[in-house]
Parts: C-alpha cells; structure tokens; sequence
C-alpha cells in the first residue's frame, strides 16, 4: 500500500523494515497459518520473539500504530496515541498486539496514515 498524502511522514521510533516484517509474520499469523517457517519456529513464535526484541520506543510506536491503523487515533493524534501506548505498555506487548485480529491490517494502515509506505518484504 502506497502513501498517497503529500506531507512529511511522522517520524518513527521504529524502522519500516522491522513494522514491514512483522507485518508479514502478523499476516501469516492473522491467517492461521503457525506453521514451521525457519529451523522449526513457526509463525507465531517469530512474531512474538520480533515484538519481544523491539526496545521499549519501538513497541510503543507499534502498539500507536496499530491503534492509529485500527481508527482511534489519526495522524493528528500522534503523540497522544504514543503517550497512550507508553502509560499502558507493559511488559506483556507481544500477547496483547498478537490478540489484535487483523493486527496486520491495522500496522499497514497506520504506517499510511502516518506518511509511510507498507512494502511487502
């Protein structure tokens, strides 16, 4: 999905190429399909271990992401969406974003919102 707004994106915490690939693995994980994918994790276990490794200004990005994606925030609500995410982030990120269904739709859609291009990696 494509960026079509003609303002700056909103400077992130995160890189494109990590909320990229958990995207990927969220997708796969969204669809059922925990299935081994690389030396016998399956999808579910790589996802969470790419949220457990995220530092705690990038899980708080991803967590705003998603809710920005999903509509209870905007663009413009950025930074409360932030201050939000890092009153409640807590050590349990990865259960909570992973039992966001369509979490992956939602990251998608955040990252557009916020002036990013979602590529599929």
């Amino acid at each position: 999905m494509t960026n079509t707004d003609d303002s700056e994106p909103v400077e992130l915490n995160i890189s494109a190429d990590t909320v990229n690939y958990i995207i990927s693995r969220a997708r796969q994980y969204d669809a059922g399909e925990d299935t081994p994918v690389s030396g016998g994790d399956t999808t579910a276990s790589e996802l969470r271990e790419a949220i457990d490794d995220l530092n705690d200004d990038e899980v708080v990005d991803l967590i705003a992401l998603a809710w920005v994606g999903r509509g209870d925030f905007t663009r413009d609500d950025w930074e409360d969406a932030r201050a939000m995410a890092r009153d409640r982030h807590q050590q349990h990120s990865a259960g909570y974003l992973m039992g966001i269904p369509t979490l992956a739709d939602y990251l998608e859609e955040g990252l557009v919102a916020l002036g990013h291009n979602y590529e599929t990696p």
